[in-house]
């Protein structure tokens, strides 16, 4: 009788507990996402970002504020998926020839910054904070990282990570990212606590590497393409959100469960599927848990910084703060610089990685627990590289204004300013906007060609085409452009970030301009529903139908059927697209549709275009065997 009762009275303690620990989850989500909306909207009216009251409104309600939520360092764990999922994102922008022709960028450029910023912080902490040699290396090369999470956000929401501003930025944290590695073994290697038996020696996590990316290559190629490429064929939108977690969550588990990093992993799964013919809805799908998660990391960064360290010596801290980024704003200038580059793009690139990274905080925890640096060191340099990330905001602000001078070494890309007002903009001077500005041109209409990639700015010139570089989708560009002129606006890009969000401001500001837009497919086209723009053309519904015609052509079909089984498709197409816009789902209007067979159709277009077809064919029959020509 009395194990029975125990055991009972057991259960009911651990389902109390349960109970507990969901309650405890749940208000700490809504204070979380409470506070962090209301810090998000001021910082955002002042016009200073959204990870600024991310990082704010983490330190407020963290266990070293107001302890309102805790866990700070088991929520940064959880939250670090976010910038594994940014790099997800950023490598399905990047082919793979495009990120060979990155190569000297990321080894020269990426490798000096590492080596020569982390030996020269390395050096000032063991002269003049007299740490011993080992703590310097463990705090040094670790201060050398920049923050990927606060970066590439904006560099990727504004349109600018294919610019060569932003690739060399880009190419920079690319290389920091791979630099991990490397610190993670030279902390080992200087460890003083005894040898942990399960750890891979450093020779060996290089193999790691190497294979790791090896079978994540092979993966996407071999196993995430044709999967893809299945799921396509049914049209089953929530099962690219499922493939695009778990693209995702794999690479970035199987480089966790090989002591690697995890960002790296989920970039080089998107690599893999830049290539894809549904990228966009991969990305359109993750998005969403992109936005979230590192909305949580910047509050979890915010939640680990220790305000007592701060408050102990605030002098001491703002001061070791203040004194990183200026000194890693100082060597990445001259670096930049040395490797010819202009002052202005060296110095807006010193402004954008000057602070400290995400990065630092693992590393420093494997130092004090490798016994190289004690716990108050840890937090105290946490703490510096949160303050640090903390001025990121404010010195982008001045970045953004230097990043557009070109380079010596690469083409004069003119800003839109420069350019004569046209009629008509087109943004975007790829395979579709020129055939659109070339019709413009045939009936003597004034065009302005923007667009955001300088290989196709120079392919352009050589064709005596001048394109102004710049980013269509930001409204002070377009004015500058001279868009509040502008009869057209005419998007001809190929961007995921096309969407009625994105285009609803452009649409608004201004009212005189019709704004056309080139989609990809449907679910592009559903994407921008509401934003006001006045026409869209599905490029691949188009090209279809016109193969359509050529098919029928080739099977020697009557050239006046031809034409209504265009027009009865184009209208089936247009009830269909409506009842998928009316519903939010891409698999309504699945009646309106052309099937194998005949029989009675449930859509009264395709059965008028039965009794019609029915009806001409039989008068031929009628024309054959009288030898009288019918008119069908």
């Amino acid at each position: 009788m009395i194990l029975p009762a125990l055991a009972a009275a057991t259960a009911r303690v651990a389902e109390k507990a349960v109970e507990t620990a969901t309650d405890t989850a749940l208000l700490e989500g809504a204070i979380l996402l409470g506070v962090a909306t209301l810090f998000v909207l001021i910082f955002r009216r002042l016009g200073l970002g959204a990870v600024l009251g991310y990082l704010i409104a983490g330190a407020i309600v963290g266990p070293h504020g107001l302890a309102l939520v805790g866990g700070g360092e088991s929520k940064l764990a959880i939250a670090e998926l976010g910038i594994a999922f940014l790099l997800f994102l950023v490598g399905l922008e990047l082919h793979p020839r495009r990120l060979w022709q990155l190569r000297r960028a990321i080894f020269g450029l990426g490798m000096t910054q590492v080596i020569v910023t982390g030996l020269i912080l390395t050096a000032l902490i063991y002269v003049v904070l007299g740490f011993s040699p080992a703590a310097a290396i463990a705090l040094g090369l670790p201060l050398a990282l920049s923050s990927t999470a606060q970066v590439l956000p904006g560099l990727k929401s504004s349109g600018r990570i294919n610019s060569p501003f932003g690739e060399k930025a880009f190419s920079i944290l690319l290389f920091q990212d791979l630099a991990i590695v490397p610190m993670i073994t030279i902390v080992a290697a200087l460890s003083r606590a005894p040898a942990d038996p399960s750890a891979p020696p450093g020779w060996m996590l290089a193999l790691y590497t190497v294979g790791a990316i090896v079978g994540l290559v092979l993966a996407g190629r071999f196993i995430l393409n044709p999967l893809l490429r299945l799921i396509g064929r049914y049209g089953e939108r929530e099962l690219f959100v499922v493939v695009g977690l778990l693209a995702v969550l794999a690479s970035a588990a199987l480089m966790h469960s090989l002591h690697l990093s995890t960002a790296l992993g989920a970039f080089i799964a998107g690599v893999m599927l830049a290539d894809s013919p549904y990228r966009h809805e991969i990305e359109a799908d993750v998005e969403p848990f992109r936005l979230i998660l590192l909305g949580l990391f910047f509050l979890a960064v915010g939640m680990v910084l220790d305000i007592n360290v701060v408050l102990a010596d605030p002098l001491r801290v703002v001061g070791l703060a203040a004194a990183l980024v200026a000194v890693k704003l100082a060597v990445l200038t001259a670096i930049v610089r040395a490797f010819g580059k202009s002052w202005k793009t060296a110095l807006g690139l010193g402004l954008l990685l000057s602070q400290g990274g995400e990065f630092g905080f693992l590393l420093f925890t494997q130092a004090q627990q490798a016994l190289l640096i004690a716990p108050e060191a840890a937090s105290l340099f946490s703490a510096v590289v949160t303050l640090s990330m903390i001025t990121t905001p404010f010195l982008m602000l001045f970045a953004r204004n230097l990043e557009f001078a070109p380079d010596r070494d690469g083409p004069v890309m003119d800003g839109p300013e420069h350019a004569p007002r046209g009629s008509a903009l087109v943004i975007g001077h790829g395979r579709f906007g020129q055939t659109v500005a070339q019709m413009l041109h045939a009936v003597d209409c004034s065009v302005t060609l923007i667009d955001k990639k300088p290989s196709q700015i120079e392919r352009s010139g050589r064709y005596d085409n001048k394109v102004y570089y710049g980013d269509g989708l930001r409204i002070d560009l377009l004015r500058r452009a001279g868009a509040d002129d502008a009869k057209l606006i005419i998007y001809c890009i190929d961007d995921a970030a096309f969407d009625a969000a994105t285009m609803r401001p452009i649409v608004e500001a201004f009212p005189h301009a019709r704004v056309l837009a080139r989609v990809f497919d449907r679910r592009q086209l559903i994407a921008i529903d509401g934003a006001g723009v006045s026409a869209a053309v599905r490029e691949v519904f188009e090209s279809s139908v016109a193969l359509g015609r050529k098919a029928l052509e080739e099977l020697d079909v009557d050239p006046r059927e031809i034409e209504d089984v265009e027009a009865a498709f184009r209208q089936l197409d247009a009830t269909r697209l409506a009842a998928q816009i009316d519903e939010g789902d891409i698999g309504a209007g699945m009646d309106h549709r052309f099937r194998p067979g005949g029989g009675r159709e449930a859509d009264s277009v395709i059965e008028t275009f039965r009794q019609r077809r029915r009806a001409a064919k039989a008068a031929r029959e009628e024309s054959d065997a009288s030898g009288v020509t019918v008119d069908t």
